[in-house]
């Protein structure tokens, strides 16, 4: 797909469909459209009390877009229960430009001055499409995830696409809805306006709790 543009990456999010690569150094880029589809309903996010404590802690920092390329490189790299990645260089190159454009956005856990992990997706409307999140320390992954769900609530949003449900996802509340009712949870989502840096950037662990905890009491 070398004639696979910015617009067209685009315009796939909106349909419901995204691309992957199957190999690190392959530039042929195929469009996944799975039947099932796995999305965190953001009014039912679950933080296991273990981790809640961890991200009140503060023994990190959280950033917001400082370091997006270092991130999709970070998740690119081979671990050790990974040996092969679907982020090719190529599919790289468009998600940093979705970056310049103001459409993707990264989630980073940092300490001691280090990248430690973190995530980053595509926000188009009030839809969030999570594509990849790494750690290379305990919990980093889950942090950056805590934050992004309080980001997310914050700033209007109505969909987090996590693309597939795994055993991982499911203790955060993720669950598989069929195509038909994702496509149309999208329509509802993806006209409205939304706003990724409606919480502040310097948002600690623990604002970022308190601000979970009270969307969950005006919920009952």
């Amino acid at each position: 797909m070398a004639d696979f543009s910015l617009d067209d990456l685009i315009d796939c999010y909106r349909c419901g469909v995204f691309p992957m690569s199957d190999a690190r150094d392959d530039d042929y880029l195929f469009l996944v459209d799975p039947p099932m589809r796995g999305i965190l309903p953001l009014d039912e996010f679950h933080i296991p009390s273990r981790l809640a404590r961890t991200v009140r802690k503060d023994d990190y920092a959280v950033r917001i877009d400082t370091a997006f390329p270092q991130v999709i490189e970070l998740c690119a790299e081979e671990a050790v229960n990974r040996t092969s990645t679907w982020i090719s260089h190529s599919i790289q190159a468009l998600y940093q430009a979705l970056f310049a454009r103001g459409l993707a956005h990264s989630v980073e856990v940092w300490r001691d001055g280090h990248l430690i992990g973190g995530l980053y997706g595509v926000a188009i409307g009030g839809a969030f499409f999570g594509e990849s999140m790494v750690s290379r320390a305990t919990d980093a992954s889950k942090i950056a995830l805590v934050h992004l769900v309080a980001r997310l609530k914050a700033g209007g949003f109505k969909l987090l696409d996590c693309q597939f449900q795994t055993e991982h996802l499911t203790q955060f509340g993720v669950v598989e809805v069929e195509k038909t009712d994702y496509l149309e949870i999208l329509a509802a989502s993806v006209d409205l306006k939304a706003d990724f840096y409606d919480l502040p950037s310097t948002s600690t662990g623990k604002d970022v709790m308190d601000f979970l905890l009270k969307q969950e009491q005006n919920l009952l």
